[in-house]
């Protein structure tokens, strides 16, 4: 099993949206298919962006980098120099 969970996770990533926006993840199948796009990056050759990645799965590392906010999720309408997923 995978720490932290995905209702963790969706809380960590919607911590910073402001109070009456709409959050960023609103769902399981979102934080999966973002978690999931991360993770065949970092297949491709990406670097991770967390410092123990090595030994890790890159699923682990996906969800380590969403948690710690090294990665964030950008909705359809942001456009800003952060890795968008």
């Amino acid at each position: 099993m995978i720490h932290p969970s995905y209702t963790e996770l969706m809380q960590k990533v919607n911590n910073e949206v402001e109070l009456g926006d709409e959050p960023v993840i609103n769902s399981r199948y979102s934080i999966v298919i973002a978690t999931a796009k991360r993770a065949r990056q970092i297949i491709g050759g990406a670097e991770p962006y967390v410092s123990n990645a090595a030994g890790k799965k890159p699923l682990s590392i996906a969800v380590e980098e969403l948690y710690s906010g090294d990665v964030k999720i950008l909705g359809e309408d942001d456009t800003n120099t952060e890795e968008e997923f």
